[in-house]
């Protein structure tokens, strides 16, 4: 697998900073839309959205969504990022998920997470207190359906299932992920499983992160798997411009109402000042935020820690107007994507040659 590089969305409906009127739900998905059909075309290898049962965001069905955005793109994958399983049926996501891989001709993903919001549990009527317990069923469940069909299925949160036929069948074995927000038991389970890891890292230092990614690949090994196959995902905001005062300058007034007003539960927001969202485009700070050569500069930095085999970048958080994000996209396409592959590959490369030796 080469070094993969993508960005994803949640369609947050931030108000505008200047006329503080959010956009129009509408609008904001046509938009997506057209930043996977740019994504595409500059040669982006991931596209993502994520999901969310809240009055601030647009997409609430990932799938469908991503099944627009199949009919206006041809090579680039298409994923969830989340998927919220735990307030989920599985069947449905399969179900959903395949429909959208036999559309857009095998490039379907899922990232399946618990979700760090609530609402989607009371309205499909889960209790918060099976948080836990909801999706690791769930997931069994899911990495299940992948696997066989028909299907017979016993676990401890919905009806079992006997002899099952699921349909439709996607032509493949769908990709899936799991996603973990900084929780030790969730790599470990993820490792366990035999799944890639979608970590998120959205703020404070990267390196902080390490751990993780370390625990997974040991976990992997004691549960019986090459962790030379398991893949990982670090996913983190970002956004890029010619220079990096542009990135900045761009960027700030809309992450910072997104972040205020988005980022946790309704009314317990964030700030996030000019100052502490520039240190985290030091080389330190988490965030993809800079001119071309400084997002290379970190991918690069991040790739001699993580060892990773992706990165998808929370692009233009907060709004940030449609033709200034286009243009972001063209710039991850054209100039920072091509170096990123050419000088990990050369990287991986020297690393299977003094393998052998």
């Amino acid at each position: 697998m080469a070094f993969e590089l993508g960005i994803y969305h949640f369609g947050e409906l931030t108000p505008d900073p200047v006329t503080h009127v959010p956009p129009e739900p509408g609008r904001r998905l046509r938009e997506l839309i057209e930043q996977a059909s740019v994504a595409d075309e500059a040669g982006l290898d991931v596209f993502a959205v994520g999901e969310h049962h809240r009055s601030d965001f647009a997409v609430s069905s990932p799938a469908v969504v991503l099944a627009a955005m199949a009919e206006n793109t041809r090579n680039i994958k298409l994923s969830s990022a989340v998927t919220v399983l735990s307030s989920d049926d599985p069947v449905r996501v399969f179900q959903q998920f395949a429909t959208l891989d036999l559309i857009s001709g095998g490039r379907a993903e899922i990232i399946a997470g618990r979700g760090s919001f609530t609402e989607s549990f009371p309205l499909f009527g889960y209790e918060l207190t099976d948080y836990d317990k909801l999706f690791a069923d769930k997931l069994d469940l899911l990495q299940q359906l992948r696997q066989e069909n028909p299907i017979t299925w016993q676990g401890l949160t919905r009806p079992p299932l006997r002899n099952a036929d699921i349909t439709p069948q996607p032509e493949r074995e769908l990709p899936l992920w799991v996603a973990v927000g900084g929780t030790p038991a969730s790599a470990v389970r993820a490792a366990k499983l035999g799944l890639p890891l979608s970590l998120a890292i959205i703020g404070g230092s990267y390196r902080q992160f390490a751990p993780f990614v370390d625990l997974y690949r040991q976990a992997a090994t004691e549960f019986g798997h090459d962790p030379a196959q398991l893949k990982v995902s670090i996913n983190s905001p970002g956004f890029v411009a010619d220079t990096h005062q542009e990135a900045i300058d761009i960027s700030h007034p809309y992450f910072e109402a997104g972040w205020a007003a988005n980022n946790h539960q309704r009314g317990r927001g964030v700030p996030m000042p000019f100052a502490a969202y520039e240190a985290q485009s030091t080389p330190g700070g988490a965030y993809f935020l800079g001119s071309p050569q400084e997002v290379i500069d970190k991918i690069m930095a991040q790739y001699e820690l993580f060892q990773h085999d992706r990165l998808l970048i929370q692009l233009a958080f907060g709004d940030v107007p449609q033709k200034e994000t286009i243009k972001a996209i063209e710039l991850l396409g054209a100039e920072v994507a091509p170096v990123v592959r050419k000088e990990i590959a050369s990287l991986r490369g020297e690393q299977n040659a003094e393998a052998k030796s």
